[in-house]
């Protein structure tokens, strides 16, 4: 698959480094209420953009709305803390993290299984893929973390990112909150290359499609949709950035 767009894009963005401090400031904290807000509407998650603004900026409570949902918001926000961290300091991706980042993500919601491959065998609802039985879990892990160790000097980034998001919901290793940390790893993954957070819209028209080639790659073994999905949102969060540094 080529990359060409993104990579023009990706040059762009490099030409303009070091960005300027308040164009950066607020790119981040812009990305951390829309990352936050739609990666946890795709999951059902009721608050609102500017609800989960205010939730997140002013520690609002919203009157109506679940206390889940509200730990929803903070969990999330403090595991894309927890990403840029790991992206400043260089910290090289492992099942540690990934545990660490599913504990943050469940914090205060299921402390129990917070962090913990699951331990029962699970469906997706409306997918017809079936996750693997939890005995195999701990090994398809290992394997994964094998492959991401060999491919990330060879991939491109996107696809990398992509693939691995793709292998991780595969296996679905956690009895819940799979999806968040997913994107959270994808991310993970772009950012340690120097590309802008890439968000999932929760809007119907994205939601639909990123739902349908993820099943597609899990039942047809086709990814190629899926990875094309992904990298038209990086595009979109590179022209962003663009736009905000010229």
């Amino acid at each position: 698959m080529e990359f060409d767009a993104v990579d023009s894009l990706k040059k762009e963005l490099d030409s303009y480094r070091p960005l300027p401090l308040a164009a950066l400031r607020n790119l981040e904290e812009v990305y951390q209420v829309e990352w936050t807000y739609n990666s946890n509407a795709i999951e059902g998650n009721t608050l609102s953009l500017l609800e989960t603004k205010l939730v997140l900026e002013e520690g609002l409570t919203i009157g109506g709305k679940k206390l889940i949902e509200h730990f929803e918001v903070i969990n999330h926000s403090e595991a894309i803390y927890y990403v840029k961290d790991l992206v400043d300091r260089r910290i090289e991706l492992s099942e540690h993290i990934i545990k660490s980042l599913h504990q943050l993500v469940l914090k205060n919601i299921d402390d129990e299984n917070a962090g913990q491959y699951r331990k029962t065998n699970v469906g997706i609802s409306g997918y017809k893929h079936i996750p693997p039985h939890f005995r195999q879990v701990s090994e398809q892990m290992e394997q994964l973390m094998v492959w991401f160790l060999k491919e990330k000097d060879e991939l491109h980034p996107v696809e990398l990112a992509a693939r691995f998001h793709f292998q991780y919901v595969y296996i679905h290793p956690f009895t819940d909150r799979n999806g968040r940390t997913a994107r959270l790893l994808m991310n993970l993954i772009l950012m340690r290359s120097g590309f802008p957070p890439a968000i999932v819209k929760a809007e119907s028209t994205s939601r639909i499609a990123y739902y349908e080639t993820l099943e597609k790659a899990s039942t047809l073994n086709n990814i190629d949709g899926f990875i094309l999905f992904i990298s038209n949102n990086v595009r979109e969060s590179l022209e962003r950035y663009i736009q905000s540094v010229k």
